[in-house]
């Protein structure tokens, strides 16, 4: 039996986020600045990501991602986008923790304001501006963006107007509503790969985050139920050909994390009942807990194993990649294993502790790995 995959996720993949180049950045400041106009930081854009799509193919990856290189963090700017919501005139701080300590991460709420609804194809024009940087490098374009998940979790309850949704059921409604029409124009550009971004049923694996959850009022136990509900009718009418996988981790930025825990709280109903082709899961330490909830997939989903860490730059042994996922075959076969970092690389143009050519090299490593794993 042949191990190649010819359709996503890949043996070898990648979640999407990578580091932004320099001259980006500075493009990016020159342009809040004033110094330059719109059209010069769209060209400095385009260029960034047409080397960064012959950057994944010297890896050797199957798929390109624009590196998100258009976007300040990986959902904020795409959830802004929708009909009905704004952000908000309060600020979200959210403590991140690493090695080293804490630190903090601002940004502004969100508010429901009124019905959600897609006015625009999201991110229409950065997908076809990717496809045409990958044409002819045999490359699969892969867009991501958030889950409908997050425009609840970011505000919960609180965000929602009760003037505009006296029956919080038809917010759910619309919202499924918006994300099953943002897949299906997306589709229609040729998108083959699409990915939702989620770290809300990462987060409720966590006692803690359901402790905070609680206390805003929401049912922090079943909750995740409800989440797996809608990406499920987001994507009850997904368009032929259209291969959708979802990333969970437990929070990206600069190196730092939110949660902790492994997947047993959500996972039997997570991966049983979750209408997507593959899950992108965060397994690259002792946060992310063991592989026996995986016990729970069932027969022709993938697993992508995030085994390789985009939070430092050091290397991991490929010896120890094949011990992890000959472990990890225990409770799935390994024809429906694939690897990739645990994460982007840059979910927020910040971007995590580690250099350009550490990125490749763990690039690299996760095809010279996954060629050595499954041929």
């Amino acid at each position: 039996m042949s191990l190649l995959r010819d359709t996503p996720p890949f043996r070898a993949d990648h979640v999407g986020s990578l580091l932004r180049p320099q001259r980006l950045l500075q493009a990016r400041d020159d342009f809040a600045a004033g110094r330059i106009k719109a059209e010069d930081l769209r060209q400095v854009e385009d260029e960034a990501i047409r080397e960064v799509v012959q950057a994944q193919k010297a890896a050797g990856l199957r798929t390109a991602t624009d590196g998100e290189f258009r976007r300040t963090a990986w959902h904020m700017d795409f959830i802004y986008r929708l009909g009905g919501v704004s952000p908000a005139d309060e600020k979200i701080k959210v403590k991140f923790r690493n090695e080293s300590g804490d630190i903090e991460f601002t940004a502004a709420a969100l508010r429901v304001h009124d019905r959600v609804r897609l006015e625009e194809t999201i991110f229409g024009d950065h997908f076809a501006f990717l496809k045409e940087a990958a044409e002819g490098t045999g490359l699969t374009p892969k867009l991501t963006i958030p889950s409908p998940n997050m425009v609840h979790y970011r505000g919960g309850p609180a965000a929602i107007d009760r003037n505009v949704y006296p029956d919080v059921e038809e917010f759910w409604s619309d919202l499924a509503a918006a994300y099953a029409e943002q897949v299906r124009r997306i589709a229609e550009l040729g998108c083959t790969y699409l990915q939702f971004d989620d770290t809300s049923l990462a987060y409720l694996n966590d006692p803690e985050q359901r402790r905070i959850i609680r206390e805003r009022g929401d049912d922090a136990d079943h909750l995740h139920l409800r989440y797996i509900k809608q990406i499920n009718a987001a994507l009850a009418d997904k368009p032929e050909g259209l291969s959708v996988t979802t990333h969970m981790c437990r929070g990206n930025f600069r190196s730092s994390w939110t949660a902790e825990g492994g997947y047993d709280f959500v996972a039997e109903a997570l991966f049983s009942e979750l209408a997507v082709d593959g899950f992108f899961l965060e397994y690259d330490d002792h946060r992310s807990g063991g592989f026996e909830p995986l016990r729970f997939v069932p027969k022709g989903k993938m697993v992508v194993l995030g085994l390789v860490t985009t939070k430092r730059g050091a290397l991991e042994s490929k010896d120890d990649l094949k011990r992890r996922i000959e472990e990890a075959s225990r409770y799935v076969p390994i024809e429906q294993l694939c690897l990739s970092p645990q994460c982007g690389f840059s979910s927020t143009v910040e971007g995590n502790v580690l250099t350009y050519d550490e990125q490749m090299a763990k690039l690299q490593l996760i095809v010279e790995t996954a060629e050595e794993v499954w041929g």
